[in-house]
């Protein structure tokens, strides 16, 4: 049994002990005098000039143990502060898979909050919450965002709050150790390096280089780090002689003799803190016959120590990097004056040293190394046991935060599977709360290690606490606690700290206990033991085959679809459903997909599982839009948008905001689908989720480049594309709509090259028509572009195939028009002759499978037909008459040049009597709506038909004076004056002649003024007595 924890005088807090304790006493016996390193200082100097100017930089310091980066890191610090940065210091511990997940960031954070306050409540104001997951003292974190989103909008956060507080500062973020980092540190790291931007922050980081093995999670990370143009690395090399000689001078005030430096040198290799132990053991007098082994010489000095100081670093040793005054007391079962006065010794002979937070340390890892190594396994058991006890019977004797993972930690070290168990748990939810996954994983494959050693009523008890803790969703009200639910909390972590191929094992292995074969492929299987959950394991395998590029998924789904039939309503139930509708909306929108979107929202309202019902309407109004319920499928995601966000809801109604905005995208409504896209990135950007915020931003730069708006457009791209922490996928779509635009301005070299970038980036994910239907309309323009007709139709038959499923029509109908106008750009070439008429038959019929109930559709569908007539030399001209009429309302530049164009060109062919005049009709607003857009390419074609045809693309004057000289007007103005004669409103003078509504009103005034007219009747009134409009031509 533990002996009571001794009872800390209630009139003197701790930081009062340390404080009187070390009063007037030495506590570090350390070199005084800095040598050396004056090539790394500059280094380090050199970053920091950099970073004060608003370029963040890094430096990376590497070196073995003991060799210097800790004194090299406080002198830099040092002088940075002098010169007037603010600085703070991280240090990671040395843990196992307990690890303190964000443990040196968060440190460096509540330094910065004392030396802060204030100004850092500012910068986190708003996001408390969230950024307390780091820093507890900021409030109660929220409750969790999602595990899709979550550990993304943490990093975002705390980016964004670094770089709030290094603008008006230059701000420098030390980590210490970085080689024990844990992954969600290392992982926040490259974060904060690839993306921190326009502020004066400097990071530098030291590791030890010694301890990285060939599989040191440290080593791919630094190799990432040092790619980034902002990060600068070296290797901190030994003393040279010199230096050691005066290293020992400085600490022991007199030249050292060339037979002792000689001595010191050799022994130590130039490794500083060895030659420092050197220079102390032969200042206290210690034998001369020491070990050339540094631990033993450590242990050596500390053997010289009085046994009841020996006793307390021994158990400093296995409490961590540092223990808290007030657990040091209860573990060593110590009165306070006790330990006071065994710490002043340890202090005194520089083996221990206070650090922050009211903890002591060892003076340097090494030493607590050497001591930890040196206690005998029966030893090591107990004291953990020790520090188990003591923070099970007070769990404020440490912080909050480190409760569950260090209790967990000593338990297990504790050797004590029925006390390890439940705190492994615990500890594992601690870890999911923090968005810190990767460490959630690691306890729970501990929680796998110990589940068969503890007793069964314990291990069911845990697992259900840790349910209750946040571990996991459950997968049904009747929680068992038993292996099975086990196994899918652990495949969930895994899944969410990226080891996919982990959690597909993890997932078979349930299946066989609930189950049998889990092989889709499988013939028939004997009746699930527990289809709910044998369902919601195969659901778990679907979004695993997907992530890994495996297949659709389809055959996953339909198997939990086939465990669910028949059973009562359940959130199992609804999820499934709810991925089926998804994966039909993607795949093959249609009454089925429909009906199970239609099912999964009342299933999840039944349930109460709210997010599934959320997203699942969501999927619902696409598919309700894609069969033709335009304004019921919109009302049904304006719903979610308009839902206030509860815990679990953010990120599903953030991303609402964009699913309306690429909705109305996808139907032609690109005035609301820009509204909603700048409401929707303005509102993700403020809840930290830079994914969902570059989503939206794609589908913005879309609709403002259909608009006509194309350096907005490029502007929105380039940002959506330039946000920090995007999936790769995202970029990929980014990049697609970028080479849309490239082709469009006739930058072919640069459309082919983005179009690659997207194929990159979308490297092995499981093609989706959302992404192969876009990329293979941009590829065939290209193609056309390029003369190469065989190329364009090949990637049309590839990606048209056998047809193009009805919901699919918004990337359908703008590809089928790509593929009918190369066919018709071909006309005439021997080489495209032979496969034309497989290749147009192709195309109608996949026309005759897509809807055309939105006017953006209608109005492709007739430009596609006109195309299709003109490549196999049918009359055109009606048609494209047709198309003319259709694409005007739409508002959409870029086409009704296009329409123009070809129907002016179909006109010369047709060769009537007043073709000439009738194309030029065409010609020329062409012509001005393709300067305006800086479309090159159909600027080009507008030029060369006028060419051929001898159409002038500006009226010549004729040679008597035209009555509309006697005005005063610009030739502008006279445009603007026709169309006010012919009865159009500003907004329609705007679209006609691709300007502004607002620089059309401008124009307007001017006329009114000029005319002296009191309004637009009287000075269209004018302008008809005198003869300024030829009336045919007004109309």
């Amino acid at each position: 049994m533990t002996s009571p924890a001794p009872e800390l005088s209630t009139g003197l807090d701790a930081e009062s002990v340390l404080d009187g304790m070390l009063k007037g006493m030495e506590t570090s016996r350390t070199s005084p005098v800095f040598v050396g390193r004056a090539d790394e200082l500059r280094i380090l100097g050199e970053a920091l000039t950099e970073a004060g100017r608003g370029e963040p930089r890094a430096v990376l310091v590497g070196g073995e143990a003991g060799v210097g980066k800790t004194r090299l890191l406080a002198e830099f610090l040092t002088a940075a502060a002098a010169d007037g940065a603010v600085t703070v210091l991280g240090g990671c511990v040395e843990t196992g898979a307990e690890g303190l997940p964000f443990h040196p960031v968060a440190t460096a954070l509540r330094g910065l909050r004392r030396r802060l306050g204030p100004e850092l409540a500012e910068a986190a104001a708003g996001q408390e919450g969230e950024l307390a997951r780091l820093l507890p003292e900021l409030g109660e974190p929220t409750a969790a965002v999602s595990d899709t989103d979550g550990r993304a909008r943490l990093f975002e956060l705390t980016v964004r709050l670094l770089e709030g507080l290094a603008q008006g500062r230059t701000l420098v973020l030390a980590l210490e150790d970085l080689h024990w980092a844990d992954r969600s540190t290392r992982e926040l790291l490259s974060y904060l390096l690839r993306s921190a931007r326009d502020s004066r922050l400097l990071v530098v980081a030291t590791y030890r280089s010694d301890d990285l093995h060939r599989r040191h999670p440290l080593r791919p990370a630094l190799a990432e780090y040092e790619r980034l143009r902002s990060v600068r690395r070296f290797e901190l090399p030994r003393f040279d002689r010199a230096e050691v000689r005066s290293q020992i001078a400085a600490f022991t005030g007199e030249q050292p003799a060339d037979q002792l430096l000689d001595r010191v040198f050799e022994r130590s290799g130039g490794n500083a803190f060895f030659v420092e132990e050197l220079a102390r053991s032969l200042g206290d007098g210690l034998p001369s016959g020491i070990s050339d082994s540094l631990r033993d010489l450590l242990l050596v000095r500390i053997e010289g120590l009085p046994e009841p100081v020996q006793r307390v670093v021994r158990i400093a040793a296995q409490g961590g990097g540092a223990v808290e005054f007030r657990l040091l007391a209860t573990v060593s079962g110590l009165g306070e004056d006790e330990l006071i006065d065994t710490l002043r010794t340890a202090v005194g002979a520089s083996v221990l040293q206070p650090c922050d937070d009211e903890c002591f340390c060892f003076r340097h890892a090494l030493m607590r190394e050497a001591v930890a190594d040196d206690l005998l396994p029966g030893e090591r058991t107990r004291l953990s046991r020790r520090y188990a006890e003591a923070l099970e019977a007070d769990p404020a004797l440490v912080r909050a935060e480190e409760f569950a993972a260090r209790l967990a930690g000593y338990w297990y070290h504790a050797h004590d599977p029925a006390k390890a168990l439940p705190a492994v748990i615990s500890a594992a939810a601690a870890s999911r709360g923090r968005h810190a996954y990767a460490e959630q994983l690691a306890l729970l494959e501990r929680a796998l290690e110990l589940w068969d050693d503890t007793p069964e009523d314990i291990r069911t008890a845990a697992l259900r606490r840790g349910v209750d803790e946040g571990l996991c969703r459950p997968i049904s009200t009747e929680h068992r606690g038993d292996f099975a639910d086990l196994l899918a909390a652990v495949a969930v972590a895994a899944r969410h700290a990226g080891e996919r191929e982990r959690a597909l094992a993890l997932g078979k292995r349930a299946l066989r206990l609930l189950e049998g074969d889990p092989s889709p492929a499988a013939g028939a299987r004997p009746a699930a033991a527990d289809p709910i959950r044998a369902a919601w394991f195969w659901s778990e395998r679907y979004q695993l085959m997907r992530e890994l590029s495996r297949s659709d998924g389809w055959a996953e789904i339909a198997r939990a679809q086939e465990l669910v039939k028949g059973l009562p309503p359940s959130p199992v139930h609804a999820e499934v459903l709810a991925d089926a509708a998804h994966w039909g909306a993607l795949h093959q929108p249609g009454p089925g997909a429909l009906e199970s979107a239609r099912q999964a929202v009342e299933l999840a309202r039944m349930t109460g599982a709210r997010d599934t019902e959320l997203a699942a309407t969501v999927t619902l109004g696409w598919l309700t839009l894609d069969a033709g319920g335009v304004d019921e499928g919109l009302d049904l995601v304006r719903e979610v948008a308009a839902t206030e966000i509860a815990p679990g809801t953010l990120s599903t109604v953030v991303r609402s905001h964009g699913n309306v905005a690429d909705m109305l995208l996808g139907i032609g409504r690109f005035t609301e689908s820009v509204r909603a896209g700048e409401e929707g990135v303005a509102l993700a950007q403020w809840h930290g989720l830079p994914e969902v915020a570059a989503w939206i931003g794609g589908n913005l730069g879309e609709a403002l480049m259909a608009l006509g708006r194309w350096d907005e457009a490029d502007r929105a791209l380039r940002l959506a594309h330039d946000r920090r922490g995007i999936s790769a996928r995202t970029r990929g779509q980014i990049e697609g709509h970028l080479a849309d635009l490239a082709l469009a301005r006739g930058d072919f070299a640069g459309a082919r090259r983005l179009l690659e970038a997207a194929a990159a980036s979308f490297g092995d994910v499981y093609p989706e028509p959302q992404h192969t239907l876009p990329c293979a309309r941009t590829a065939i323009g290209i193609a056309a572009a390029d003369g190469r007709i065989l190329d364009a139709r090949t990637l049309a038959e590839e990606a048209v195939g056998d047809g193009i499923a009805p919901g699919l029509q918004r990337y359908g109908w703008p590809l089928l028009y790509a593929a009918a106008a190369a066919e018709a750009r071909a006309r005439g070439l021997p080489v495209a002759e032979l496969g034309r008429p497989a290749a147009v038959d192709r195309l109608r019929k996949a026309m005759r499978r897509l809807p055309q109930f939105v006017p953006l559709w209608a109005g492709l569908a007739l430009m596609t037909e006109a195309e299709l007539r003109t490549a196999t030399g049918q009359d055109a001209v009606a048609r494209w008459e047709e198309a003319v009429a259709a694409v005007q309302p739409l508002g959409y530049p870029e086409l009704l040049v296009t329409a123009r164009l070809r129907l002016a060109e179909a006109l010369v062919t047709e060769g009537a009597a007043d073709a000439r005049g009738r194309a030029g009709e065409l010609l020329r607003p062409a012509e001005s709506g393709a300067a305006s857009l800086g479309a090159g390419p159909l600027r080009t074609r507008v030029a060369q038909l006028a060419g051929r045809a001898r159409i002038p693309l500006q009226e010549t004057a004729a040679a008597p004076p035209a009555p509309a000289d006697a005005l005063g007007l610009t030739a502008r103005e006279l445009d603007v004056l026709r169309l006010v004669a012919a009865g159009r409103s500003n907004r329609q003078i705007a679209e006609e002649l691709f300007i502004s509504p607002k620089t059309a009103s401008v124009h307007v005034s001017n006329i009114l003024a000029k005319l002296g007219a009191s309004g637009r009747g009287e000075a269209a009134a004018l302008a008809h007595r005198l003869g300024v409009f030829d009336p045919p031509r007004v109309s």
